[in-house]
């Protein structure tokens, strides 16, 4: 038994350092202040220095940033609608069956047959009007068109989670949908809306394939940039770019997890 589980520490030690330690090389390069190579010549912040100072960089982060706040608030509407929606109405169970199947398809699809299909209907929609060229709105759609589902999936959770004995009541005391919906249900499932929002805000700002697939010259993104820029060559401003975004990311994480357990304790 002892020495089954120090083979099983040994494997999950083996585990983080696979997935941790890449990152920490990164964070420790974008420190060095060598250009070039793997020496250490010393600790410096120039190259974070540079980095705001690159207006390249910069536009990269305001449409990373607009793209991920615009797509976020649009997919949390309609994935909270889509989940009460799926959740409250009376469905059938062939057809609760079929709409939680089409509900999952975005999360298990690979994201570069979502970006081909995207591609494919943008291609159709220029047929008609030529808003559709590649550009922020075509990336706007398509980041709503898989975000949605992460945020009915966390919302519909919740709504699980919390059962229908309040609303029963609250409908024995003869309150109206508007009333229910408004006092009753969103107070009761925000913690689910705010951590799908949070969730939804975390894959766009991250999201490359769908981004890269959309994207049109005046578009360009942090992860689009990152992978040009690593295509020539690896800088040190690179490496800070990506600190700097995996910082971003992880503090969201953290930050859905404790709004996440206040709403639980409340």
């Amino acid at each position: 038994m002892k020495r089954s589980g120090v083979v099983i520490s040994c494997l999950a030690l083996m585990t983080m350092a696979f997935l941790y330690l890449p990152l920490l090389a990164v964070a420790f390069f974008s420190v060095n202040a060598t250009k070039y190579g793997l020496v250490w010549k010393g600790f410096t912040l120039d190259w974070y220095v540079k980095l705001f100072s690159n207006e390249v960089i910069l536009g990269a982060a305001v449409n990373t940033l607009e793209l991920a706040v615009i797509s976020t608030v649009i997919s949390t509407v309609l994935g909270t609608i889509l989940a009460i929606g799926i959740d409250r109405f009376p469905w059938s169970k062939r057809s609760a069956t079929s709409l939680d199947m089409i509900l999952h398809l975005p999360v298990v699809i690979p994201d570069i047959i979502l970006a081909a299909a995207l591609v494919v209907a943008f291609g159709m929609l220029r047929l008609v009007s030529s808003w559709f060229e590649p550009g922020m709105l075509n990336m706007v759609i398509g980041h709503v068109t898989f975000q949605i589902a992460f945020v009915a999936l966390v919302v519909r959770s919740r709504l699980d989670a919390v059962g229908k004995d309040i609303e029963e009541a609250a409908r024995d005391l003869f309150a109206s949908n508007t009333y229910l919906l408004r006092h009753v249900t969103l107070p009761l499932i925000l913690p689910g809306i705010v951590a799908g929002a949070m969730l939804a805000f975390t894959l766009s700002l991250d999201d490359f394939v769908i981004s890269f697939f959309t994207a049109g010259t005046d578009s360009v993104t942090l992860p689009i940039y990152i992978y040009a820029a690593v295509r020539r060559v690896v800088t040190p401003e690179i490496h800070a770019l990506s600190t700097l975004v995996l910082l971003a990311t992880v503090l969201l994480v953290i930050g859905t997890e404790r709004v996440s357990r206040r709403f639980q304790q409340r």
